[in-house]
């Protein structure tokens, strides 16, 4: 083990004891809150707020439009734990930044990873106010977060990354909510730059059926880490060249607000239901 991981391993502990000390136990479930999504934690019966900075293996997102706190209680008869803000590998090239806070909940205890996002849509058919299942991913910037780590550990199977039974649940949540719930596969680019549209066409033609600046390197520490992950992603807007649209972080913020009631509802639905299923 490196001085880095030892120091790393330090923070996680910490983290650990002061989510213990002011939560409890974990909670199953886990949830990283994207743009779009926040509104999910009015839903959240009996929260407990702690700020990242009580958290020292947790990081400080600087970006527009996220929070720095977790948030812990109950939707029904769920118990969550929410994280209100990540931090993105354009922010600095370093695409390890969610490792501590991820390898925490995991420590403390926590099952499920629910990742939420804006992504840009590449199928016509799931407009802007659209929100997708994310059944598989492309690390179009093959970075990965695990660069560094020793052991046969780090050779992380990606099979069924996105957990096809909560998918299916998933489903038949939404059907029972009266929706379809597509599914399809996320790209992540870097970013902070938007994607020209001879790069959305050359993703379209890898299969994907939407793009964003997050949540693939996320998904690659939970299941290092052991923890079941699930995605949804909200399209904010169509993707480079498939509309007349300029795209501006200033419009992903905006549609995202335009949506959010709806995306709480749902998330909020699906977090409840889990607690009729083993996790």
């Amino acid at each position: 083990m490196t001085t880095n991981s030892q120091s790393l391993d330090a923070l996680i502990d910490a983290s650990v004891d002061a989510l213990k000390a002011q939560c409890g136990e974990a909670p199953a479930v886990a949830v990283v809150l994207g743009s779009g999504w926040s509104g999910a934690v009015s839903r959240v019966e009996g929260a407990l707020h702690l700020p990242y900075t009580a958290l020292p293996a947790f990081p400080q997102p600087k970006v527009e439009g996220h929070v720095s706190e977790v948030v812990v209680g109950r939707i029904g008869a769920q118990r969550v734990v929410m994280l209100r803000g990540r931090v993105h590998t354009y922010e600095s090239g370093d695409c390890t930044g969610m490792a501590g806070a991820i390898r925490t909940l995991k420590r403390w205890g926590v099952k499920l990873l629910l990742q939420t996002n804006a992504s840009g849509s590449l199928r016509h058919e799931m407009p802007p106010g659209s929100l997708m299942l994310i059944n598989d991913h492309i690390n179009a910037p093959q970075r990965s977060p695990l660069v560094g780590e020793t052991g046969m550990h780090r050779f992380v199977d990606m099979n069924g990354a996105y957990d096809p039974e909560l998918r299916a649940h998933a489903r038949t949540v939404a059907a029972g909510r009266g929706r379809i719930l597509p599914e399809g596969v996320y790209v992540w680019a870097l970013g902070p730059q938007f994607e020209t549209p001879a790069e959305i066409r050359m993703f379209a033609a890898w299969g994907a059926s939407a793009v964003g600046m997050s949540t693939v390197p996320e998904t690659i520490l939970a299941r290092h880490a052991g923890l079941r992950v699930m995605g949804l992603a909200l399209m904010t807007n169509m993707a480079a060249g498939m509309s007349a649209e300029a795209l501006t972080h200033e419009l992903t913020l905006k549609q995202a607000a335009a949506s959010a009631e709806d995306a709480a509802d749902f998330l909020a639905a699906l977090v409840a239901s889990f607690a009729d299923i083993p996790l």
